[in-house]
């Protein structure tokens, strides 16, 4: 088993998790509604962002796991509600927030591949931010 981090690296790796979850379900919600207007294009786009936030979460998830830490459910989390029309200033809004939680998470002590999952979540982040559109990250 990998040595665990410090209580506070952990607390803030579970927090990005559950905020991740709300990110994939805000563009999920999102995403839904622009297939029931009939707009392919922005759903696409917004599926794009989904696969990149659920990425993110299942990598959490697993790095969580790894390092021998319980996971939450995170069923009580909610997206929040954002009319199609307004979407692009709300996510980058989120896609900021996102970015600042990263990049604070990256100030903390973690180990060489912590570090290097977060640095490409970020920089997946910061493409999101200025294009709003997604699939930035590998398998």
């Amino acid at each position: 088993m990998i040595p665990a981090p410090p209580r506070e690296v952990i607390t803030r790796l579970a927090a990005a998790r559950a905020h991740e979850k709300a990110q994939a379900l805000f563009y999920r919600a999102l995403a839904v509604t622009a297939e029931e207007e009939g707009d392919a294009a922005l759903a696409e786009r917004l599926n794009g962002l989904l696969a990149d936030e659920q990425h993110h979460l299942s990598r959490l998830t697993a790095r969580l796991v790894e390092l021998g830490q319980p996971v939450d459910a995170l069923d009580a989390v909610k997206p929040p509600l954002c009319p199609l029309g307004e979407w692009e200033s709300t996510a980058r809004a989120r896609e900021r927030a996102e970015i600042e939680r990263y990049t604070a998470l990256l100030e903390s002590r973690l180990d060489s591949r912590t570090r290097a999952m977060i640095s490409e979540f970020l920089e997946a982040e910061r493409r999101h931010e200025t294009e709003l559109g997604g699939k930035w990250m590998g398998a």
